[in-house]
């Protein structure tokens, strides 16, 4: 009986053990959240109710205002175009690569460069846009010389739509980085439905696009909040004459018009609940496909 109950208390000991290993390694994330994701967290919401004569909700009511609703509904909206724009721009180009008929040789070519470009952003990527694409920029001058003119047709790089196209350069790099790997699973499914009898418009329907779904939707809220915290390329792009939240924050911490940290700490944590918001909805389909999957 003894042997039996030892022999019963191994695997304990052994699962004992591999839980406190595995705590060990999650150990580093952990501190690293800590420090750098919920205590800014909590600092911005304790900063956006500390009034002074103690806490006050006065700096989330001025958030209803016109001018902050405005900047948050161009935000969403900048946000919402260049995830959208880029990510059906980005899985074109990464199946292409993959899935497509173009050279293997192009694959590292192609992920290298998304992955330089996907980190290229601020005052560089501004005035790259801005002399290339500016009033007297390469590509608007030449298109002067074949008598095209952006700008008399209503087109202007410093603002939404210009915003759009700029955003798009790193953009579409990051989407072809996030979705290529998600692609490459991909094969082996297609080779099974191939093998069961299955058409491409069966194995799309039925087995492509569920696996895919969870990717791109995460992928999307990526390129969301990558597009929703942008603040140094739209700033030295249209020299914060575009109403955006991080402009608007930048203001009001640098004193440009007023100085008032709280309410910028107010707008931060706005920015935090649409993005939570995005997550809810995504954990709500990762929850759908796992069920789907198993």
């Amino acid at each position: 009986m003894a042997e039996v109950s030892l022999a019963r208390a191994e695997p304990a000991v052994a699962q004992r053990v591999r839980g406190l290993v595995g705590a060990v390694w999650f150990l580093p994330l952990a501190v690293f959240s800590l420090i750098f994701l919920f205590l800014p967290s909590i600092g911005l919401f304790v900063g956006s109710v500390a009034g002074s004569h103690g806490a006050t909700l006065t700096y989330y009511a001025q958030l209803f205002q016109a001018q902050y609703l405005d900047a948050y509904k161009v935000s969403v909206e900048l946000s919402a175009a260049t995830a959208i724009i880029g990510a059906f721009a980005g899985l074109v180009l990464a199946w292409a690569v993959v899935g497509g008929g173009l050279p293997r040789v192009l694959r590292p070519f192609t992920l290298t460069f998304s992955g330089v470009a996907s980190n290229f952003a601020g005052i560089p990527l501004a005035f790259a846009f801005t002399s290339t694409l500016g009033p007297v920029g390469l590509v608007t001058v030449f298109l002067k010389s074949l008598h095209i003119n952006l700008y008399a047709a209503g087109f202007s790089l410093f603002g939404f739509w210009g915003l759009v196209i700029t955003y798009l350069y790193f953009q579409i790099p990051l989407m072809v980085l996030l979705i290529v790997p998600a692609l490459d699973h991909l094969h082996t499914w297609r080779e099974a439905a191939t093998n069961l009898g299955a058409t491409p418009f069966q194995f799309w329907r039925f087995v492509g696009l569920p696996i895919l779904r969870l990717p791109l939707l995460g992928a999307l809220m990526l390129l969301f909040g990558n597009s929703f915290g942008a603040y140094a390329t739209a700033y030295a792009l249209t020299s914060g004459m575009i109403n955006l939240v991080p402009i608007l924050i930048g203001q009001e911490l640098s004193g440009n018009v007023v100085f008032s940290p709280s309410l910028a700490d107010a707008m931060a944590v706005g920015m935090v609940l649409i993005m939570v918001a995005i997550f809810v909805v995504y954990l709500v389909a990762n929850r759908r496909s796992v069920r789907w999957q198993s």
